[in-house]
């Protein structure tokens, strides 16, 4: 079985077949899902699912959708384990094998991945932060218009850019420049004040033997960041940007190497 937050809000059964849940229904398994095994009280559900627009008689409302997700979920996990919402005194509990829950699955991933990467196993830790990036399946919670919501997408879309980052790095690392340009392209639209992101997007072009446009990566977040706070790149960016310039001027035609541009003691890259 597998609860989707990471895009639209879905339950899947353990054949991956996508079982029907109504809209309001789908409201409730997010509100509880978000926070697995965890007590959550009537008045918090009420608010995740309804706001500041309850119905008339919002806990009647709210047992009624408690049993029809139970409903949905017993088709899901007859043979394949309990996934239970279980009414405590005054809330909810969803008990649930957390790996079922898409974010717990991400967060294992991305862990596991950072404790790999710490011992040196780049290959493997790649692997995992690959694997972490493919739990999501659109924008989380999608579709959902509540304050909770919105606090809690804002903070995995920032759990989300720091794993895309965080294996571009090491997939540059690994020689892997082309796999993550479309990647580094899509982050640098979305957020193009992040130093890091166009950082490795500079090193990405670099590597790749397109040398003028991380050039002129550089030159578009200058200008950006000029006409936006009246300042210039911090100091790591700008001295990447000087030494993919020396690098350019005394460099026969080629693809040049990375380990030739980075030079840090620590084995990091110096923009991050």
């Amino acid at each position: 079985m597998n609860i989707q937050l990471l895009g639209c809000v879905e339950l899947h059964a353990a054949d991956r077949k996508l079982v029907s849940i109504s809209p309001a229904v789908g409201l409730l398994l997010a509100a509880l899902a978000w926070s697995p095994n965890i007590f959550v009280s009537d008045q918090d559900v009420i608010d995740r699912i309804w706001e500041a627009r309850p119905p008339l008689h919002p806990r009647n409302a709210l047992y009624t959708l408690a049993t029809r997700l139970r409903k949905a979920l017993h088709t899901t996990n007859a043979e394949h384990g309990s996934c239970e919402v279980v009414r405590r005194q005054s809330g909810y509990v969803l008990a649930v094998e957390d790996e079922t829950v898409d974010t717990y699955r991400f967060r294992a991933l991305a862990r596991k991945a950072r404790s790999l990467a710490f011992r040196g196993e780049q290959e493997a830790a790649l692997d995992l932060y690959e694997e972490a990036v493919a739990q999501w399946h659109g924008d989380p919670l999608c579709g959902i218009d509540a304050t909770w919501a919105e606090a809690a997408r804002a903070t995995l879309r920032h759990e989300w850019r720091s794993v895309l980052l965080t294996s571009a790095e090491l997939g540059l690392r690994l020689n892997r420049h082309n796999d993550y340009l479309p990647q580094l392209h899509d982050l640098v639209a979305l957020h193009p004040h992040d130093e890091r992101a166009v950082g490795l997007l500079m090193l990405a072009l670099y590597q790749s033997g397109r040398v003028d446009e991380a050039l002129l990566c550089f030159q578009t977040i200058r200008g950006k960041l000029i006409d936006a706070l009246g300042d210039e790149p911090g100091p790591e960016l700008r001295a990447l940007h000087e030494r993919i310039l020396l690098r350019n001027q005394h460099t026969p035609s080629g693809p040049p190497r990375l380990d030739t541009l980075i030079q840090e003691p620590t084995g990091t890259l110096s923009i991050v």
